[in-house]
């Protein structure tokens, strides 16, 4: 279990502050918001998550194949609803790994990005569609 703690700072501002490790993130509202765009947005960092959690648990996999994957690379895609309730409708991610594409392993690591917690707990009505880019 981790703890974390947010507090409002004002002006449409967060600041999140990771309990076991004391890293703080701050996040504000996008311009279209009312905010001032300085910082990711909140739904910013479900996509953060996803790109994170995903290259984790491929890292978990390579490393115990002893695959180096340093330098492998998540771009997520985020898209909000244009009608009310103001949601994420996409988070598109494609990862390029350092790999070539004709790799043993690249069934098993495609999965291991799939079977990531974060991809896992995506509302279903989100496009989360995730496309693989060899450049091994």
């Amino acid at each position: 279990m981790a703890r974390i703690t947010t507090t409002y700072e004002g002006k449409l501002r967060c600041r999140a502050q990771h309990g076991p490790a004391g890293e703080t993130v701050l996040t504000d509202t996008p311009a279209d918001g009312q905010g001032r765009s300085e910082a990711f947005s909140p739904t910013d960092l479900v996509g953060v998550a996803l790109g994170a959690c995903m290259m984790t648990i491929i890292g978990i996999v390579a490393e115990r194949h002893g695959l180096a994957l340093a330098g492998m690379k998540a771009d997520t895609v985020k898209e909000m609803s244009k009608e009310p309730p103001r949601r994420i409708t996409v988070l598109r991610t494609t990862l390029t790994i350092p790999l070539p594409p004709d790799h043993p392993k690249r069934h098993l690591i495609e999965q291991a990005a799939l079977t990531c917690p974060v991809h896992k707990s995506l509302a279903a009505g989100i496009d989360a569609a995730v496309d693989f880019v060899w450049t091994g």
